[in-house]
């Protein structure tokens, strides 16, 4: 559906007022735009009442009906926010909506998998099915087809809901009941009924707990899980998350919004205003992270002197966290104890526009005792390649649920980090072959953390707090799926320094920041292919390279890879892998017909010998003799050091060996030890990243320590750095424009710092195949017929 057809419905725009071109777009249907009206509505699960649909669909029941019928096709979550509508009006409980979905994929025999994560979820509290369980449902229903009884899904799902978490500050509601209902009930129960008729919603925690369970159980309550505007929450590490699909409808991409913005001291109301979407919306996105058990509600909880007894024994995650730290608490429960349980929480989960009672829940911000002053956090960027290790590796028994919501929350925050570090204090450095990566991973990774988090002397500055600075570990590829203005705002209210792990993966953008600052790089150009070409070109050495554009063909190996055993092969927007020359041809071709590549000699005699080296350089290693131990006072590196500021950025320079001999099947980590050659002319530069790598321990120390003593992170380092991040961006993109085709550049050269922020062009595409060869980056036109074919000029040749 069209952008701006989009947004003149959520406007509420009839179709008399839309404007010309919005018509237009339409076909001047106006038949097409109600149908357009209808889907939207439909599709997001919009309340009839006060929305556009109501003047398009006149029977309301039926337009219910069908949205019903539209999520449970679709697999989408039940709409809680339009609880009032599905259960007393068509008598649909989340718990019978969820059997209906069971049933459905049951029937069709499709895998568990096809259920998108959230509603995985639900089903999982609601129905106690998970993966297992609905395998063995399956089987069941499988095998009952062999014999003359033959039982059908819905005979094998449960009858009842299991028993769910409830939490005493949620709202009981009353569903639809009726006489014969009533005769089945308790006396406990038929009390509670009638008190909540006759007097309206109740909280939960006043009534008694069994009878609650009892009654939602039966089908004849719903619960509301409020959320006013003052609301904070906190995202502990997930527990119970499904991780099957995703599946892209506007709930689901709203909660993985929320998720990585989501903090502890910024309320609902402050959280919509940076994201700029509906506070509504936001509000039964964070109800539902309650009511899955993903996160819960600060301060704002039920007083214990108004609770039924029967609650005291009743775990719950907000009241036991008040009683472990009552400095925590957010809300003074002072004057309260007259006021209506529910007076200002009453309809704050519903769509409609915000309720009156949210005036008065506005009220109670003034009561909030937050610390003086939120800090701002270091934040550090890592990729989903850090996440699949932590969860692969099996390095530790409870480490995989923080991995889970590193990658599907896309942040760990500092309030979680001490209970992940003590998983990762248990992993031991005890793997072998491939698994060796995962546990170096998890071991770096916890000596980076505990270098930045709460580091005193990380600052010198009067601007940090006394204890250093927070921490939070955020995911990079879930800060993109925000929109560029919003994740900025995001970034700009919460961190006061960036700080990427290094190398990210070349299949995500990086972040790109000015306010606050990166350390690590500063354009996405600057983690690409491209960079990799830029150093060889100022400092004019590196491998002999070859980046041809997609759609090229290779007839022939050309003749500056003739006498190398081992290639480095980086397809475009993929990380690279080392191939021997035996059998490239082939593979080069197939990638080229889908992706541009960049060839490199890697070795001569089997894999060549790679060796990092860290910076900022001392001085003192600049001057001394370049040696195996001490080649930053390559001429290279220095070369390098005059044209990149690498005196205020962090990294890493990755040098290559090609002509070592090695023994077939060695890791090159195996042979720092060994004697070799230690001639200026035997290594070259290879690539340079920014940030802080986690892939060796050594270098990880390394170049944590001279964050430390160069005083990166400190105000005067910053300002410099960002800076040399401008300068450097300028020069690169300059410089991609060069070697691409001619045209005019002052219109194409389109920067971080002149761009709208909304606007993505991404990293530009070699237009030409190039070559570094003795030195020199130049154009590639393949002179010898026999070594290329461009599609291109074989059609000039032919017309």
């Amino acid at each position: 559906m069209n952008i701006d057809v989009e947004f003149h419905i959520r406007q509420n725009y009839p179709w008399s007022k839309l404007p010309g071109n919005v018509r237009q777009g339409l076909g001047n249907s106006q038949r097409e735009y109600e149908k357009q009206v209808l889907l939207y509505s439909i599709r997001n699960q919009l309340r009839y009442r006060s929305n556009l649909v109501r003047y398009i669909k006149k029977d309301e029941r039926k337009y219910y009906e069908e949205l019903l019928k539209y999520s449970r096709e679709h697999l989408m979550l039940y709409p809680y926010h339009l609880s009032d509508i599905m259960v007393k009006g068509l008598r649909v409980t989340p718990f019978s909506y969820y059997i209906g979905i069971m049933e459905d994929i049951m029937n069709s025999e499709k895998s568990y998998d096809s259920l998108p994560n959230f509603t995985a979820a639900d089903c999982l509290r609601l129905l106690g099915i998970g993966r297992n369980q609905y395998i063995d449902l399956m089987n069941q229903c499988r095998s009952s087809k062999k014999f003359f009884r033959r039982k059908t899904a819905r005979d094998l799902l449960p009858v009842k809901p299991v028993e769910i978490t409830i939490e005493p500050w949620w709202v009981v509601q009353a569903g639809f009941i009726t006489e014969d209902d009533i005769k089945i009930c308790s006396g406990p129960e038929k009390s509670s009924i009638d008190k909540i008729i006759d007097l309206g919603p109740q909280l939960a925690g006043i009534l008694e707990h069994n009878v609650v369970l009892g009654l939602y159980n039966k089908g004849f309550i719903y619960l509301d899980v409020p959320i006013s505007d003052d609301s904070c929450i906190a995202v502990p590490p997930l527990e119970g998350f499904v991780m099957n699909r995703v599946q892209g409808d506007y709930f689901e991409t709203l909660l993985y919004k929320i998720f990585v913005s989501i903090d502890e001291h910024t309320n609902v109301a402050e959280l919509a205003n940076v994201l700029e979407i509906d506070l509504s919306l936001v509000k039964n996105a964070v109800s539902m992270y309650c009511r899955l058990g993903f996160a819960h509600r600060k301060g704002q909880v039920i007083n214990a002197e108004q609770l039924h007894p029967t609650w005291k024994n009743v775990p719950s995650v907000n009241r036991l966290k008040c009683a472990m730290d009552p400095q925590k608490m957010l809300l003074s429960w002072d004057g309260t104890e007259n006021r209506s349980p529910v007076h200002d929480i009453t309809s704050t989960t519903d769509t409609d526009a915000v309720s009156q009672d949210d005036v008065a829940d506005s009220a109670s911000v003034n009561s909030l005792s937050m610390p003086g002053g939120h800090t701002k956090r270091i934040a550090f960027l890592f990729d989903s390649t850090l996440t699949a290790f932590l969860m692969m590796g099996n390095l530790s028994p409870n480490l995989k649920s923080h991995a889970v919501t590193m990658f599907e929350v896309g942040k760990l925050s500092d309030e979680s980090l001490d209970s992940f570090l003590v998983e990762l204090e248990k992993v031991q450095n005890t793997g072998e072959g491939e698994a060796q990566r995962y546990f170096d991973h998890a071991l770096t990774l916890r000596n980076t953390i505990l270098f930045l988090r709460h580091n005193k002397e990380l600052v010198a500055d009067d601007e940090q707090p006394n204890n250093g600075f927070p921490l939070d570990l955020l995911r990079c590829e879930s800060l993109l799926g925000l929109d560029p203005a919003t994740c900025s705002r995001v970034l700009n209210k919460n961190y006061t320094l960036l700080v990427s792990m290094a190398p990210l993966s070349n299949e995500i953008r990086p972040i790109s920041s000015c306010k606050p600052q990166h350390i690590g790089p500063a354009i996405p150009e600057v983690s690409s292919i491209w960079f990799k070409l830029y150093i060889y070109h100022i400092t004019g050495e590196g491998p002999p390279s070859l980046l041809l554009s997609k759609g090229s063909r290779l007839r022939k190996l050309p003749d500056i890879f003739q006498g190398y055993d081992r290639l480095l092969i980086t397809s475009w927007g993929h990380d690279p892998g080392v191939v021997p020359t035996s059998n490239v041809l082939s593979m080069l071709n197939d990638a080229l017909t889908h992706s541009a590549v960049l060839i490199q000699g890697y070795g001569i005699h089997g894999d060549g010998e790679t060796a990092y080296v860290p910076f900022p350089f001392d001085e003192a290693e600049m001057k001394g003799e370049f040696s195996r131990s001490n080649l930053c006072a390559h001429p290279a590196l220095k070369a390098l050091r005059t044209k990149v500021d690498l005196d205020h950025f962090c990294g890493f320079v990755n040098m290559l060996n090609p002509r070592v001999h090695r023994t077939s099947g060695r890791h090159p980590s195996e042979d720092l030890d060994e004697k070799a050659s230690t001639t200026e002319q035997d290594w070259i530069p290879l690539e340079l990243c920014f940030g802080i790598p986690l892939f060796v321990s050594d270098l990880n120390r390394s170049v944590c320590q001279k964050i430390a003593t160069h005083q990166l992170c400190g105000k005067q380092s910053l300002q410099k750095l960002l800076h040399s991040s401008r300068k450097l961006s300028l020069q690169v993109l300059s410089f991609v424009q060069s070697f691409q085709e001619t045209g005019d550049s002052d219109s194409s050269i389109t920067t971080l710092f002149t761009q709208s922020p909304s606007v993505d062009v991404g990293v530009p595409l070699p237009a030409k195949n190039l070559i570094f060869k003795d030195g020199v980056l130049s154009e590639w036109i393949g002179r010898s017929p026999l070594s290329l074919h461009i599609a291109r000029l074989h059609k000039d040749q032919t017309n």
